[in-house]
């Protein structure tokens, strides 16, 4: 496209306006990343309505996670192969589709997988349209006036998933109406606004979006595709088994648990022998980017599993409401969005060692606390707790982050932003698999008979509120793992803007 700044020309040479296409774009990618978190509050009304347990109704999460981080790979490729306006409209009809899906699944859980499916649909369109939109920002505007336009982009992918677990209490807590629809207090209810906005990006797609990205001719690798889906998907299964069957089954853990790693060391050395792989792993011999990515994916295990499992232990410990649980979580995430700029900007001056390592540290003491949560601990105290770990990972995320890319020569970049965000997404289904079973695992080892229940409620009731409490703990436990491990590997990062950058003959050598 032109470089003109006052004429924006899409690559068939026709003019268009910069600013339509942008909100539209925004606005659908604000709907599509609203469904990562948005059902983390309906996680306890899917459980009832359901009637599934809470490993169980983590599927919805962590499967989307899976699924997201399959497609970032696969989107480099779309997105080169395909027309950017029709890549849009059939990301966002996929979106549509799968949000419809998961609204209008029968509440009983023979059609559990019905609303999985949904859910994949809308992980497969978010994978598309979240690194789509980056891309589209990078070749709308010239290079001047990006980085104000970045920073849009940037608070939509931050705040969509802030605001999803306060949006969707606010929905279940009563009767809305919007838009002279009125919105029962359902978790079906909770779709309807991202398919409101998306409804009017499919309309006006057909005339503001426009093609801006160039295109050329390429070709996806389907073993890879295949090895990574498999792979990744049975080594998941595995852990979301844990919860039924415990760690001690070899058929339903234990097997897919192996089988996923023998395959997925089958899909590297693909990528290894490929001259143009699927997902470029080569980037890993560089010692600093792989390095931040641990540190980074550590991070992301830390904030995910503690975050699904608050408003859980919230609503079941608590007896919080859906909005109270997601008012508590709140601050935090602000937190989050407020710090992420300032930690990106001290990255300059003092590099990522030093404030990983400083985040880590504040993420550790945030999280110890939580592993003795109680029946009676006040809710603004989780707050401040909760508030207190998303500024130590707001300090660690940025700045791992562009540490992560200034450690790849410019040429490999895209490559490094595909490994990196494979890795991350990977890592979040993994640990919210792991610490919900192990959460269930141990809250349906410690409940009491039903016998006892009919004998004597009382007790029964305090038995199962201590059996939650220690499920909870060691999922807290294991979040409070992550940070101090993210904290040793911190220590043996590059220093101040130290990239260890390996030459690009040096890259194309290992095989």
């Amino acid at each position: 496209m032109t470089k003109n700044t006052n004429q924006a020309l899409d690559i068939h040479g026709k003019p268009y306006s910069r600013v339509t296409l942008i909100i539209i774009i925004l606005f659908a990618t604000f709907a599509g990343m609203l469904n990562q978190t948005s059902l983390g509050t309906a996680l306890p009304t899917l459980m009832k309505d359901f009637n599934i347990t809470m490993a169980t109704a983590q599927q919805a999460t962590t499967w989307f996670l899976l699924v997201n981080g399959i497609m970032v790979p696969v989107s480099a490729f779309l997105m080169t192969k395909f027309r950017t306006k029709w890549l849009y409209q059939s990301a966002y009809a996929l979106l549509f589709a799968g949000m419809l899906i998961s609204a209008f699944t029968p509440a009983n859980k023979d059609y559990w997988i019905m609303f999985i499916i949904g859910r994949g649909m809308q992980a497969m369109a978010v994978g598309i349209t979240m690194p789509l939109m980056q891309l589209v920002l990078v070749n709308v505007f010239p290079p001047e006036k990006r980085g104000a336009v970045m920073g849009l982009g940037g608070l939509v992918i931050g705040m969509a998933p802030a605001i999803g677990p306060t949006l969707s209490g606010w929905i279940l807590e009563k009767n809305h109406v919007i838009l002279g629809l009125t919105l029962s207090n359902s978790w079906r209810s909770i779709f309807v606004f991202p398919l409101i906005v998306l409804g009017l990006a499919l309309i006006l797609g057909f005339f503001f979006l426009k093609d801006v990205v160039p295109n050329k001719s390429t070709k996806l690798d389907w073993p890879s595709l295949a090895l990574s889906t498999l792979g990744f998907g049975v080594f998941l299964w595995g852990f979301t088994n844990v919860a039924s069957y415990g760690w001690g089954d070899f058929l339903n853990v234990i097997l897919p648990i192996m089988i996923g790693v023998i395959v997925i060391g089958l899909f590297i050395w693909r990528q290894l022998v490929l001259k143009d792989p699927f997902l470029n792993v080569r980037v890993f011999v560089n010692k600093q980017f792989t390095l931040t990515t641990l540190s980074v994916s550590l991070a992301m295990m830390a904030m995910m599993g503690v975050e699904m499992m608050l408003p859980l232990y919230m609503q079941n410990v608590h007896g919080l409401t859906p909005l109270q649980s997601g008012i508590a979580l709140l601050p935090g995430a602000l937190m989050m969005g407020i710090v992420s700029p300032v930690a990106g900007i001290a990255y300059d001056k003092v590099g990522a060692k030093r404030l990983a390592r400083v985040g880590f540290m504040i993420l550790a003491i945030g999280t110890l606390p939580f592993m003795f949560l109680g029946i009676d601990t006040p809710v603004h105290y989780i707050t401040l707790l909760y508030s207190l770990r998303m500024f130590g990972i707001a300090m660690v995320m940025m700045p791992l982050t562009a540490s992560a890319m200034s450690a790849l020569p410019v040429e490999q970049a895209a490559n490094g932003t595909a490994a990196n965000n494979t890795a991350r997404q990977v890592a979040s289904a993994v640990v919210v698999a792991l610490l919900t079973s192990v959460t269930q695992n141990i809250i349906s080892n410690q409940t009491p008979s039903h016998a006892f229940e009919v004998a004597n409620p009382i007790k029964y009731a305090a038995k199962m509120a201590g059996a939650s409490l220690d499920g909870f703990h060691v999922s807290f436990a294991l979040g409070l793992a992550f940070a101090v491990i993210g904290f040793i590997v911190a220590n043996f990062l590059a220093g101040m803007h130290k990239s260890q950058v390996i030459p690009m003959n040096d890259l194309k050598e290992v095989k």
